[in-house]
């Protein structure tokens, strides 16, 4: 009997250790507002579960961790006594050094952020920041030790989709509603890093309003009615790495995992898709001056008339949708579309040449095509003018069509990249036609790799092969095994997705034109940049209070990502990303490529214009770009809605490649 009771006291000590015990530092505090006064906040110490103030509070606050698989989770319910406005908040101060620290919010917050200016969130302003949980792609704060290769993350468990309009932007606002945002940050504490989140939200120091503008914080309070009761929970991770990037490997892993996110239901298959989308090519080309092109930047939402605004690349993408009109025009048999992208070709092959051979890439070009002198090159675009040109000449030469002028004009160019590579293998990031640098920073390099590539393969010169090794060496060494992607954005120089989507695509190409230790060398590289890249794309669906219009129409955030840590919307690029991922998940085995591949695809046809769902966009097929998820706009509008300006040219380009799964592969076996 003895024996049955000892037992029974060891249960109920094991009990209470799993119920009570604190493995983690953790403090609470609650902050109570009486409407037009100041909030009042309470420190809450932790007795056995029981969460207590310094004096009568008109709330009950208990807390609970248990073991979560190797994760622990932390549970608080709140229950009122009186109607109450409320902000609860919560610290987990950790033993690593804050300057010795990298931190990490999910397609927002990458190492200290010091690649941004110090007008955008950044350890150049504080090293402390709050941020509302529907700026991250994951809900989650992490804290990396560089001394110990030791982490810790907070992910909040999400329960509920609900949101609610503001009267207020600042100071201490009551919430006119529910909203299920909490918050997620990190706090020096003392020189010792610490993980903060919280609910409703707040941001602070400053909040992040629009493109390198920080205003004043805020803190909002929720409502809980007397009896009411609240219950919130959060997953607390522990982890060890051997670097920063294998801690955002293996955080993303733990965040769809917990996450989960599934397909949407597509609204459209990819052929109905692609006949949506080539109205684009019909209702913006412009052919009144010496260079034709489809009008894709600068263009208003509302009645996406042209503009005389040229983008040969990035957001214009001209010649590579020229490519798609002309072969989706053949394949269909509408010879108008074929007409119009061999127009764009040869228009661009006598007039959008300098005279060292680069494109001239971004003008306004009522005022003239721009002399040589005036130009100035990214490396990026020209990159992405010889890619459209290649796909070009490869399928024309399938056709039975050979264009020896635009082959010269492509190995002019190719052979001037090889005189404007730097001797550790990297490209500047601008330059002029004398190949003076004008930003010699290498963070766009890969965009150059994937182009030299197709130069190697369609031309069989090995030089270029040579020279996509060299700059993938400069790649590994720099970007890629420090996880400092940036710069590849054409109108940021910051920590962004799009240099990490490069690297990703860069790696991809090499291996497939090598073979054995190489190829998987080339492989392992391609999967460390592709959970960086993912690390940019919503696995949970923020939610958009009634009235605002991407709310209304359903828009489910699952598959899209934010942009960068200067741009913090989402959109739908990808180009070929969502190919490679599925084709690292066979070669690797990661099964969750497989599922984050599904979910991109299902998602980005949600706000595809047509004739009865214009989904706020004033043409149908002219796909929308700033899609403004959070509180953040780009000028004008604000969450739920688009700013008032847009580049539909790329989108219609990224989604068109995400819709032609076989392109690349045909081009490169």
């Amino acid at each position: 009997m003895n024996k049955k009771i000892g037992f029974f006291v060891m249960m109920l000590m094991g009990l209470y250790v799993q119920m009570f015990a604190q493995p983690f530092n953790v403090t609470y505090q609650i902050s109570l507002k009486k409407p037009g006064n100041p909030a009042v906040t309470y420190p809450l110490r932790n007795q056995n579960g029981v969460l207590h103030a310094s004096e009568q509070i008109p709330v009950d606050v208990n807390t609970q961790m248990q073991k979560d698989g190797d994760d622990y989770k932390l549970t608080v319910v709140l229950s009122a006594k009186e109607r109450i406005y409320f902000n609860l908040g919560m610290s987990i101060l950790t033993d690593f050094a804050t300057a010795e620290s990298d931190f990490y919010l999910p397609g927002f917050w990458y190492h200290k952020n010091l690649r941004s200016p110090d007008s955008a969130p950044s350890f150049h302003t504080s090293n402390s920041w709050n941020f509302r949980e529907d700026r991250l792609s994951s809900p989650l704060s992490g804290v990396f030790d560089s001394r110990t290769g030791k982490s810790l993350s907070v992910l909040r468990v999400v329960d509920g989709h609900d949101e609610t309009l503001t009267t207020h932007q600042e100071g201490e606002v009551i919430l006119s509603g529910k909203t299920s945002l909490g918050y997620l940050g990190f706090d020096n504490s003392r020189g010792r890093a610490a993980i903060t989140f919280g609910y409703p939200y707040i941001e602070t120091p400053k909040r992040y309003i629009r493109k390198l503008t920080l205003v004043n914080p805020i803190c909002t309070f929720a409502k809980l009615e007397k009896g009411e009761r609240l219950s919130m929970s959060w997953i607390v991770s522990e982890g060890q790495t051997d670097n920063y990037g294998q801690f955002i490997a293996q955080t993303w892993q733990k965040c769809i995992d917990r996450l989960n996110p599934q397909p949407v239901k597509a609204l459209y298959s990819p052929d109905e898709m692609k006949a949506q989308l080539s109205n684009y090519f019909r209702k913006s080309y412009v052919d009144k001056y010496e260079l034709k092109y489809n009008s894709g930047i600068s263009i208003r939402c509302d009645d996406c008339l042209p503009t005389d605004h040229v983008q040969l690349g990035f957001c214009g993408r001209v010649l590579l949708n020229a490519f798609n009109a002309l072969e989706y025009g053949q394949q269909t048999g509408d010879m108008s579309l074929v007409d119009i992208g061999n127009a764009i070709y040869d228009s661009w092959l006598k007039y959008g040449f300098t005279a060292k051979g680069y494109f001239k890439e971004d003008m306004h070009i009522e005022g003239g095509i721009p002399a040589d002198q005036d130009v100035i090159h990214s490396i990026r675009q020209q990159s992405e003018a010889v890619y459209a040109v290649l796909h070009y000449l490869a399928y024309e030469k399938r056709q039975g069509r050979k264009h020896v002028d635009w082959e010269r004009k492509m190995r002019t160019l190719l052979n001037s990249m090889l005189e404007l590579q730097k001797a550790d293998g990297h490209f500047p990031r601008k330059y002029r036609d004398d190949h003076s640098d004008v930003d010699a920073s290498g963070g766009s390099t890969p965009s150059a790799t994937s182009t030299l590539v197709m130069g190697y393969k369609y031309f069989g010169d090995k030089r270029y092969l040579t020279a996509a090794k060299r700059s993938v060496e400069y790649l590994e060494e720099n970007i890629i095994s420090k996880s400092d992607y940036f710069s590849s954005t054409l109108d940021a120089n910051c920590e962004d997705k799009e240099a990490a989507i490069s690297a990703v695509t860069a790696t991809y190409y090499l291996a497939m034109v090598t073979k054995g230790k190489e190829r998987q060398h080339y492989i392992s590289l391609c999967q460390q940049a592709a959970y960086f890249a993912l690390s940019w794309y919503y696995l949970w669906d923020v939610p958009f209070a009634q009235g605002q219009m991407l709310g209304d129409l359903g828009l489910k955030t699952r598959g899209w990502s934010n942009v960068s840590v200067e741009n913090n919307h989402i959109d739908v690029f990808v180009f070929e990303l969502p190919h490679i991922v599925k084709w690292l998940a066979d070669e690797t085995g990661e099964k969750r490529f497989h599922q984050i591949h599904d979910v991109i695809c299902s998602s980005l046809n949600q706000m595809l214009p047509t004739a009865d769902r214009l989904c706020g966009i004033g043409v149908p097929g002219f796909n929308p770009e700033v899609v403004q998820h959070t509180n953040w706009d780009y000028g004008r509008n604000g969450k739920g809605f688009y700013n008032d300006i847009f580049a539909p040219g790329w989108t219609i380009a990224s989604l068109w490649e995400l819709y032609s799964p076989q392109r690349t592969v045909n081009f490169l076996k």
